[in-house]
C-alpha cells in the first residue's frame, strides 16, 4: 500500500468542468489482499473479545455503579461496530467496489461513524468518572449517581447521532472511470460545500476535545495517585497505584496511536485544502494515508478487550475460567479414549490436580481482591 506515495496522475476533464483523478485507487491490487485481512482479524478478536467483556459486565448490572454503566455502553459500541465490518470486508475484497446502492452505502457509513465516536465519547466518560472518583469526590459525586449517568449515556449517543447524520445527506456512492462503485470514500465528498471547514470542526469536536480531557483528567489522577502512594506506605507496597497508572497510561497510548494518525491526517489536509488547491498526486497520497490510518483506528476495537484483561480482575477470571473448562474438557475427551489405565484412576489423579489449581487461584483472587477493592 505504501508504494503509491509517488503516483503517476492524470487530469482529464470531465462532464462537470471539474477535473478527475485516476490514480486514487491504484494500491486496490495489495489492499484487496491485505485490507480484507486485517478486518477480518478485527472482526473476529474484537468480536470475540466484547462479548467476553459484555459476559463480565452483565451479573454486574445488578448492582450497576457509573464506571459498569459507562463500560457497558463502551462495550456495546465496540460490538455494534464490529458488527459493521463484514460489508466493509466484502467492499475491500471486490477491490473498492460496493454493489449493494446508495441507500446499504449511507446505512453503513452511519452505522461505521456512530460506534467509533461512541467508543470516544464514553472513553471520555470514563476517564472523567475516575477523575471526579479520586479527585473530586464531594463536590461532583452527584454526577456519578447512577440516576444522572443514565442521562449522560443518552446524552452520549444522541450527541454522536446529531454529529453523524449529516453523511446521511451528502453523497456516500461514487461511480469511477473504472466502473467501480465507491462507498465511504473522502473523495465522494469533494463536492459537498465547505466541506472543508466542515470535517476541521469534526475533528476537534470528535478528537481534539475528547484526547484533551482524557489526557488533563488522566494527568491528574496519576499524580494523585502517585502522591497517595509516596504518604502511604502500605499503598506503595500493594502496589496498588503502580498498576492504576500503568493501566492509565496504556489506556491514553492505545488513543492516541488509534485515533490520533486519522485526526492528524484529516487535519493537516482540510487546512492545506483551504489555503491552497491538492493537486491529484496529493488527494491519491492523502487517500492511500487515510487506508492506513482508518486500519489503525478501527483497531481500537481490538485492543479495548486486551486493557480489559489487564484492568478488570472479573474479565480476567472468567477468561481463565473458560480456558481451564476448556482444557478440562479436552483433557478428560483424551482420559476417555485412552487404551492405558484406569478412567477412573486418572480422572481422580486430575480432580486433585484441578482443584489444587483451583485454591491456588482462588488465593491469589482474593489478593487481587484487597489490593483493588477501592478502584472498583
Amino acid at each position: 500500500m505504501g508504494s503509491t506515495a509517488a503516483p503517476v496522475t492524470f487530469n482529464i476533464p470531465s462532464t462537470n468542468n471539474e477535473s478527475t483523478c485516476e490514480t486514487l485507487y491504484a494500491h486496490r491490487a495489495y489492499a484487496r489482499v491485505l485490507m480484507p485481512l486485517f478486518y477480518c482479524i478485527v472482526f473476529l478478536v474484537g468480536l470475540l473479545g466484547n462479548c467476553l467483556a459484555l459476559h463480565v459486565i452483565r451479573p454486574n448490572l445488578k448492582k450497576i455503579n457509573s464506571t459498569t454503566l459507562y463500560s457497558f455502553n463502551l462495550v456495546i459500541s465496540d460490538i455494534l461496530f464490529t458488527l459493521s465490518l463484514p460489508t466493509r470486508i466484502v467492499y475491500y475484497a471486490l477491490g473498492f467496489h460496493w454493489p449493494l446502492g446508495e441507500a446499504l452505502c449511507k446505512i453503513s457509513g452511519l452505522i461505521f461513524y456512530i460506534n467509533t465516536y461512541a467508543g470516544v465519547n464514553f472513553m471520555t466518560c470514563l476517564s472523567v468518572d475516575r477523575f471526579i472518583a479520586v479527585v473530586l469526590p464531594l463536590r461532583f459525586g452527584r454526577f456519578r449517581k447512577v440516576s444522572n449517568v443514565r442521562y449522560i449515556c443518552v446524552g452520549v449517543w444522541l450527541l454522536v447521532l446529531a454529529q453523524t447524520l449529516p453523511v446521511v445527506s451528502m453523497p456516500m456512492t461514487n461511480m469511477e472511470p473504472d466502473g467501480s462503485i465507491t462507498c465511504m470514500e473522502y473523495p465522494n465528498f469533494e463536492k459537498v460545500d465547505h466541506i472543508a471547514t466542515m470535517l476541521i470542526g469534526a475533528v476537534f469536536l470528535g478528537y481534539v476535545v475528547p484526547l484533551v480531557t482524557i489526557l488533563v483528567c488522566y494527568s491528574v489522577l496519576c499524580s494523585k495517585l502517585h502522591f497517595t502512594a509516596k504518604t502511604n506506605h502500605l499503598t506503595d507496597k500493594s502496589g496498588r497505584s503502580r498498576k492504576a497508572i500503568g493501566v492509565i497510561c496504556c489506556v491514553s497510548l492505545v488513543f492516541i496511536v488509534c485515533f490520533s494518525p486519522y485526526h492528524i491526517d484529516f487535519l493537516q489536509y482540510m487546512t492545506r485544502k483551504l489555503v491552497s488547491s491538492p493537486d491529484c498526486a496529493d488527494l491519491t497520497a492523502f487517500q492511500v494515508s487515510l487506508h492506513i490510518t482508518v486500519c489503525l483506528m478501527n483497531f481500537n476495537s481490538c485492543l479495548d478487550p486486551f486493557i480489559y484483561f489487564f484492568a478488570c480482575k472479573g474479565y480476567k477470571r472468567k477468561l481463565r475460567k473458560l480456558l481451564k473448562l476448556q482444557v478440562s474438557m479436552s483433557f478428560s475427551s483424551a482420559v476417555r479414549t485412552s487404551p492405558e489405565g484406569s478412567s477412573k484412576d486418572v480422572i481422580d489423579g486430575n480432580k486433585i490436580h484441578l482443584n489444587s489449581y483451583s485454591l491456588a487461584g482462588t488465593t491469589s483472587e482474593r489478593l487481587t481482591e484487597r489490593k483493588f477493592h477501592q478502584d472498583e
